[in-house]
């Protein structure tokens, strides 16, 4: 059985791609939630994860860490991970790798933050810059292989890639072409990102670092999250 270690589902974004990869593609698997903590806890992510971080899989004795990894080890369990037709699928493996090594002025300025809305205290043109790339990858896919996700007519592995950024469109009001528009409303709208949207919602736990960097960029307009 699949075992997926993974943090508060209102803030990490790396969990959540794994997560609702193997939710669409009903991939049977246990999660294991463990909070982060203002101090650190290292030590408590290292009993699960060699490299003390999430998400982290478990499948029977064998351990595999980093989203980027457990997906492609999924991939070789359940090939509808990645795209079953050769071009969309080096497409969609060309457009998860640069979003899992990339992006690095959208995940500094603009974290995932599920449960909060914050207006920007300023769009830099590196923020811009990469929020047009965000929105030309996605309209090069959804036109090339013609939708509804990404790299053709089912969700797939660079869907889950990109998921946290629907979430962080969200939280932080970006506002992009019609094409991207109508693909965040559809990301949104399914029933897993429903139900890690709800349950990020529900947690009481608080992670103040990430909360700071939220204040730190912005001025929080609402805060639905569960007292």
């Amino acid at each position: 059985m699949l075992t997926l270690f993974i943090a508060n589902k209102n803030y990490s974004s790396w969990s959540l791609r794994p997560w609702v990869l193997m939710k669409e593609l009903n991939i049977p698997f246990n999660e294991r939630l463990t909070t982060f903590k203002d101090s650190g806890n290292q030590a408590e992510f290292k009993q699960f994860a060699p490299n003390a971080k999430v998400p982290c899989l478990h499948h029977n004795d064998l351990v595999v860490w980093d989203s980027l990894a457990i997906v492609e080890y999924l991939a070789e369990l359940y090939p509808a991970v990645w795209p079953k037709d050769k071009t969309a699928r080096a497409w969609a493996r060309s457009a998860s790798a640069e979003m899992h090594s990339g992006f690095s002025v959208v995940r500094n300025i603009c974290g995932m933050n599920c449960g909060i809305r914050v207006s920007l205290h300023e769009m830099s043109e590196s923020l811009k810059n990469e929020w047009q790339r965000i929105d030309e990858l996605w309209n090069e896919g959804l036109n090339r292989f013609e939708g509804p996700f990404l790299a053709g007519q089912s969700f797939s592995a660079v869907d889950a890639f990109y998921a946290p950024v629907v979430f962080r469109m969200q939280t932080f009001g970006i506002s992009l072409s019609d094409v991207a528009m109508k693909y965040q409303r559809q990301m949104l709208a399914l029933p897993s990102m429903q139900q890690w949207y709800n349950e990020a919602l529900a947690e009481t736990w608080r992670d103040e670092p990430h909360d700071a960097e939220a204040r730190a960029v912005g001025d929080w307009t609402a805060d639905l999250r569960a007292s």
